[in-house]
């Protein structure tokens, strides 16, 4: 009888909800002092991460939300390999060489020259280095001009925190010219006044954080073209094309953003992205090697041999890479363009909808020759309506919908935006689920409201 009692606990400490494990609070700020069972410790925080929002729902993100099998199976093989050790593992090293040989093709590299350039943990570290690039080469061209290089610059439009980080950490000055009403991305004959012998080089945004617009990189090179002429100031661009890199190239091949225009000295994209690798896969590349200082470059023996390193992070993984370079042979120009339209067509079938649905005026629509794939809108000037922008979108996460709102940067603060990404993996038939949830709030707040007090500006959120 002892016998069968204990078996019959044994069975039940076998069976995870029967374990003394599943009846304890897990620690936030000690680590325990015994070890547990590692498969009552898996569920239970997987019950954790179903708190969590549904990824696929995230219509924020920027980022990969959607990987087929054979994405897992290549992370899964990758899981121990460290991209920066090349002495190690040389055949990841190579596959990283053919990816930055690719892109150099894709972003029309000149066929004479020597570009050069790395992968990277994202954008942000791509943007970087693209940044200090700029920076070194404009020390160098001062002090051989006999000038002074304390009081550097960098000119933007409204661009990602990783340039304000930028700026920051290396105590350059960013003048980042404002937003207006009526013109949400830099040009030309704002870029102007800014610019002075200090200045290190001008970043332009292939599709914008705050609408998905692409800015005009080809107006601006002929501006600086003018400035030179003018002024002798010999200012480089940098085309941070987090999201637009990878997706300009197969549906609008024609516009000329790249390194088809000389002033574009380094370019950086988001390979997590629109590039459809997981996430933790950027890249940079320089149109030739001379424009990459010396001083960037680190040369460390302690993996096993000589290796050249200049990225800001060392250790790193080598998955995300080894799948960029999947996706590039698997997809293809034709497999990425297909891809990219339809996300296209689905982001038009959304603004067109979304007009549709009440007071909403589109900013952007998603236009493959003026941004990525996406769309932003405000509400219309004078709308009167029961609510903001904000509690719009805090109603939509009711039904698993992230769909963020805020306002844009100055000059334009007062104007209130939502913003939706269309994403691989967010097809037509999600988007008209979308809509018929997006028709439904409307409807819920045209009955209910969201409040008494609410002034006619706090329930518009429109710039008048």
């Amino acid at each position: 009888m002892l016998h069968d009692r204990q078996r019959i606990r044994d069975r039940a400490e076998e069976a995870i909800f029967g374990s003394a494990e599943s009846q304890l609070m897990l620690p936030k700020y000690r680590i325990p002092q015994n070890a547990s069972r590692g498969e009552a410790i898996l569920e239970m925080l997987r019950d954790e991460l179903f708190l969590d929002g549904n990824a696929r729902q995230n219509l924020a993100t920027f980022c990969q939300t959607y990987a087929d099998e054979e994405v897992r199976e290549l992370m899964d093989l990758c899981i121990d390999k460290n991209m920066i050790d090349k002495d190690e593992y040389p055949q990841t090293a190579e596959i990283e060489s053919r990816c930055v040989h690719m892109l150099a093709d894709l972003w029309n590299a000149p066929l004479a020259g020597n570009p050069v350039g790395t992968s990277t943990v994202g954008s942000s570290e791509a943007c970087m280095l693209g940044g200090l690039a700029m920076y070194f080469r404009w020390k160098h061209a001062r002090r051989q001009a006999g000038k002074p290089t304390h009081r550097p610059n960098l000119v933007t439009g409204p661009v990602q925190v990783c340039w304000e980080k930028f700026a920051r950490y290396w105590d350059i000055e960013l003048r980042q010219v404002p937003m207006d009403p009526g013109r949400l991305a830099i040009t030309p004959e704002a870029m102007l006044p800014y610019l002075d012998e200090n200045t290190i080089g001008v970043v332009a945004t292939l599709g914008l954080t705050f609408t998905g617009a692409y800015e005009p990189v080809e107006d601006l090179c002929r501006a600086l073209d003018q400035v030179q002429q003018e002024k002798g100031w010999d200012l480089s661009i940098h085309v941070d094309g987090a999201s637009g890199g990878f997706v300009a190239p197969f549906c609008a091949p024609d516009l000329a953003w790249d390194f088809r225009n000389p002033r574009v000295k380094s370019i950086s994209a988001s390979g997590h992205k629109f590039g459809l690798s997981p996430l933790g896969c950027g890249f940079v590349l320089w149109r030739d090697k001379a424009d990459l200082p010396e001083e960037l470059t680190f040369h460390v023996n302690y993996l096993g041999g000589d290796m050249a390193v200049f990225q800001l992070n060392f250790s790193r993984p080598a998955g995300p890479v080894i799948c960029q370079y999947y996706q590039l042979l698997r997809l293809g120009r034709a497999g990425y363009r297909q891809i990219h339209m339809n996300c296209y067509k689905t982001a038009q079938y959304l603004a067109r909808e979304i007009e549709r649905s009440g007071p909403f005026r589109l900013l952007y629509r998603g236009d493959p020759q003026a941004g990525i794939p996406a769309l932003t809108w405000t509400l219309e000037a004078g709308a009167e309506v029961p609510f903001n922008l904000y509690d719009f979108a805090d109603r939509l996460r009711n039904r698993g919908w992230q769909v963020p709102a805020y306002s844009l940067p100055a000059n334009d603060q007062d104007t209130v935006v939502q913003r939706i990404l269309v994403r691989q993996g967010f097809g037509l038939n999600m988007a008209r689920l979308f809509i018929e949830d997006f028709r439904r709030t409307v409807d819920y707040f045209a009955r209910h409201g969201v409040g008494e007090n609410l002034t006619q500006q706090e329930a518009g959120g429109f710039h008048h």
